[in-house]
């Protein structure tokens, strides 16, 4: 919803128009990583899909080993600009 907004705000299409835009995008991209695919957000940053192996875990209460299946996992890596920015605290 705030992103809507904000699009509502900044490009001046409808409240209606800018939910469907922002709506459009996200499924573009959520069907982008179902299908195993990247997507790149420029100065943002990375979305990708990792498959990560099964593994022994360790219950941390009792101490007692479990197994972890196999799974997909979504990883995001923020870009170098994003980086300076969220360090520099900057909003701009």
């Amino acid at each position: 919803m705030d992103l809507s907004e904000a699009v509502f705000r900044e490009v001046g299409l409808s409240r209606n128009e800018s939910a469907d835009l922002v709506e459009s995008v996200l499924q573009h991209m959520s069907d982008a990583l179902v299908r195993g695919e990247q997507v790149k957000i420029s100065s943002f940053g990375t979305f990708s899909v990792r498959d990560k192996a099964a593994r022994v875990g360790r219950n941390p209460k009792t101490g007692e080993e479990v197994p972890i299946q196999p799974r997909r996992v979504l990883t995001f890596r923020p870009s170098h600009l994003m980086k300076e920015r969220v360090a520099d605290g900057n909003k701009g």
